[in-house]
């Protein structure tokens, strides 16, 4: 079996950190990379720590020059947070019968508030013979994914508190500028009643992943965000946050069942949180028969955890039968330490 070929649509923080983990990968080749703006025509090594030593360069092109049907086995997709913002960079790719996986926080769950562009993608992806999944480190797996795993020990399951208290400093500008990192506090509240600022993506997602997993029907999912002001100066790789300044977003989500409140999410994150003392971490708190009390702290790490998420999964994408997936639908997510090439079905849609 020839290496299973990958293009990068996204250079940014997270598209070129999975490409940085696909040179380290066997059995995978990356054969293209799309941007816009500046980068177009650039090489994909200037925007990544890997260095291009005797690899072929690999040039950043346009959309419609690099993704072409027959040219890759997956396409990872690494642009915006929204399902309606995506879906035409989505349907274009699946239109081209490859497979995608996207890194779009609202793709981890889309029918939880774009139902219908959901069922349009599943449409697509069938009809195209290929797949697409959402997944990330969060909505993908810890406030979402880890949940449901650690329920399957339960024989009840009365509420769910999913906690991750963790650091916005690996993430970029466009994740920053969603969280109203280094505004002041008027600023932030002006953006969360304005809806500029959208901080954290995926309550609605994680909320309805959760309940759809164990039987739960949600009624009603709300959401709180409030500003974490610095009072020193902190400087994150990608944005600062000076005394008096937004350094990060606490926001808490609230699923309700038959007008019960089951589901709980708590999340502040921020810019260097081990400045003033904080302490990150992964909780996942399960009231039920028996109850469940799970501490990972520090915290995953998010911007590596979301690399490793969309690399990890490429293979499962390419072996499900066509259509749109979720985390739930799909094996577990594992490390691929081996060749890639020996987790793909031998039947699977695959670029020969």
């Amino acid at each position: 079996m020839e290496n299973v070929k990958v293009i990068i649509w996204g250079l940014g923080a997270m598209g070129s950190g999975m490409a940085d983990m696909l040179l380290k990968k066997k059995g995978v080749d990356i054969v293209g990379a799309v941007g816009r703006g500046a980068k177009v025509g650039k090489s994909m090594y200037d925007y990544m720590a890997t260095p291009r030593g005797d690899r072929p360069d690999i040039l950043i092109g346009e959309p419609e020059d690099v993704i072409k049907e027959g040219a890759a086995d997956v396409v990872l997709c690494c642009t915006d947070s929204f399902t309606k913002k995506a879906f035409d960079r989505l349907k274009f790719v699946l239109e081209k019968k490859i497979n995608v996986v996207s890194c779009a926080e609202e793709m981890a769950y889309p029918k939880a508030q774009s139902p219908e562009e959901a069922k349009k993608l599943d449409d697509i992806a069938k009809a195209n013979g290929v797949s697409i999944l959402g997944t990330g480190i969060n909505p993908g797996l810890i406030m979402d994914l880890l949940v449901v795993i650690m329920t399957g020990c339960c024989e009840e399951v009365e509420h769910i508190v999913s906690r991750r208290v963790n650091s916005l400093s690996p993430f970029g500008p466009v994740v920053m500028n969603e969280q109203g990192i280094g505004i002041s506090k008027e600023e932030f509240l002006d953006g969360v009643k304005t809806g500029k600022l959208s901080g954290h993506v995926g309550f609605h997602e994680s909320i309805n992943m959760i309940a759809d997993a164990i039987g739960w029907k949600v009624d009603k999912v709300t959401q709180s965000m409030e500003p974490i002001i610095t009072d020193v100066e902190r400087v994150a790789p990608h944005k600062t946050a000076t005394p008096g300044q937004t350094a990060g977003c606490a926001m808490k989500g609230f699923g309700y069942v038959d007008g019960e409140l089951k589901i709980e999410m708590d999340h502040p994150q921020q810019i260097e949180p081990e400045q003033v003392g904080v302490q990150t971490g992964d909780y996942v708190i399960i009231t039920g028969k028996p109850n469940i009390n799970m501490v990972n702290s520090p915290e995953v790490p998010g911007g590596i955890g979301t690399i490793a998420m969309c690399v990890n999964m490429i293979p499962h994408v390419i072996n499900a039968r066509p259509g749109l997936w979720t985390m739930i639908d799909l094996p577990v997510p594992r490390a691929i330490m081996g060749d890639m090439r020996d987790l793909i079905c031998p039947d699977a849609k695959i670029v020969k």
